[in-house]
């Protein structure tokens, strides 16, 4: 019996030293990824863009540890395209030449004011292909009940 109430006792020390170690790591104060690569693509004047290289060396140029984080900036080279933010010039993925969208500066007033008029309508459309997705996997259904009793029956009458 004594060397199990020392086991329990164990587990909630392990605990406390797990969130004593989350709240002791300070957090970091300054722009994220995404804001600095934005900066230095806008700070280029390089007419084709600037490539995934050159992003890096101007990061690590700016106290950026590059090398710890590559999957960092390859994660926010990605989303900042997929936003609209940067435009990629050549090459496919994190990889290439990216400059600023300047169709996409112009029209963000205007953006929240669509938003908000394109969501009932999305709403709306999106209920009746629910219910019409629905409806079809009923039928399908329905018709593979009617067949096992119509097989029973052909094999009734081939016993016969």
């Amino acid at each position: 019996m004594s060397e199990e109430a020392p086991a329990p006792a164990a587990v909630p020390a392990k605990a406390a030293k797990k969130k004593k170690t989350t709240a002791s790591k300070p957090k970091k104060v300054g722009p994220s990824v995404g804001e600095l690569i934005v900066k230095t693509v806008a700070a280029s004047k390089e007419r084709s863009g600037v490539s995934a290289a050159a992003l890096k060396k101007a990061l690590a140029a700016g106290g950026y540890d590059v090398d710890k984080n590559k999957a960092r900036v390859k994660t926010a080279i990605k989303s900042l395209v997929a936003k609209g933010t940067l435009v990629q010039t050549k090459g496919t993925g994190a990889s290439g030449s990216f400059k600023m969208n300047k169709k996409k500066a112009a029209p963000k007033a205007k953006k929240p004011a669509a938003a908000k008029a394109k969501k009932p309508a999305a709403a709306a459309k999106k209920s009746p292909k629910k219910a019409a997705a629905k409806k079809p996997a009923a039928d399908k259904k329905s018709p593979k009940k009617a067949k096992k009793p119509a097989a029973a029956a052909k094999k009734a009458t081939a016993a016969r």
